[in-house]
């Protein structure tokens, strides 16, 4: 494996930054090295500068996109840390169910935005708790669930709805897998009813997000923490923008507001944490 100079390391730093957004901490020159390793060979590069300058030099960006899919963290899973889901079915759905369907006329309207989804396990998770809870009565309800994530692979996957065995025993209950999952010749597949309540699309948070519309529920987990402090915020003040003013916001079990924004404040139950815009 090729290993990266200082040099080269705080140029790709930098060009990684420009990409997406993450910030690479001084000792993480071996993440650099072990994800780039495949695309480098494929490429017959000889050093990380001879990489650098094929990547500036491709006018169409499908290196730097190749880029974007090693570098970002896909690590995830179905009902991960569960707290937030419990949140979800018990609190945080009854709540805004109960405040929407007072519209006389309206069908009630649920909107909800899982903001780098990776693979799509977190919205599924989503789409599973939903249909739990309304159970027949789903029907009744506009229900919109979007998952984005800045790499293209993630959304084609996503999309898909394919997992592998892995990755269906990774926080999936049996039970679950058996009422919301067709087998297929390499894995498991989401049910269709599921799969027709979810959308994915391509989407850089540092980018304008305003053609996505509001939410009434924002999933934002283990994303900031790749990020630096002045983006951290600008990222809030985004998803701010982006939530209903009775909205919630449900962000990492490791993660905090606290020095980062007023624009929310904590709610507290069973435990666990969600933010709400602080009401002017």
């Amino acid at each position: 494996m090729i290993k990266i100079t200082p040099k080269e390391y705080q140029t790709f730093c930098k060009y990684v930054y420009d990409i997406c957004g993450i910030t690479l901490a001084p000792n993480q020159s071996y993440l650099i090295e072990t994800r780039l390793a495949p695309i480098m060979k494929r490429l017959e590069c000889t050093s990380f500068s001879d990489f650098y300058n094929k990547c500036r030099a491709d006018r169409l960006k499908k290196m730097e996109q190749e880029i974007i899919d090693a570098i970002t963290t896909n690590e995830t899973y179905f009902f991960r840390d569960k707290s937030p889901f419990d949140l979800l079915q018990h609190k945080i759905l009854p709540d805004l169910i109960d405040k929407r369907s007072n519209r006389a006329g309206i069908p009630p309207t649920i909107k909800i935005w899982s903001a780098a989804c990776s693979f799509g396990q977190e919205v599924y998770s989503i789409a599973i708790i939903l249909k739990e809870l309304l159970g027949s009565d789903i029907s009744k309800y506009r229900i919109s669930i979007v998952g984005t994530d800045i790499s293209d692979d993630a959304v084609a996957r996503s999309s898909y709805g394919l997992y592998n065995q892995f990755e269906v025993e990774r926080g999936l209950p049996p039970n679950k897998l058996r009422l919301y999952f067709d087998q297929a010749d390499k894995g498991w597949r989401i049910k269709d009813e599921l799969r027709a309540m979810v959308s994915f699309r391509k989407q850089n948070l540092f980018q304008s997000i305003a053609a996505l519309g509001r939410f009434d529920i924002i999933f934002c987990r283990n994303v900031a923490i790749y990020f630096s402090q002045p983006d951290k915020v600008k990222l809030y003040e985004k998803l701010g923008s982006a939530l209903a003013p009775d909205g919630y916001l449900l962000i990492g079990a490791q993660e905090s507001l606290t020095g980062i924004t007023d624009l929310f404040e904590p709610q507290r139950y069973l435990r666990s944490i969600f933010y709400q815009k602080q009401q002017k």
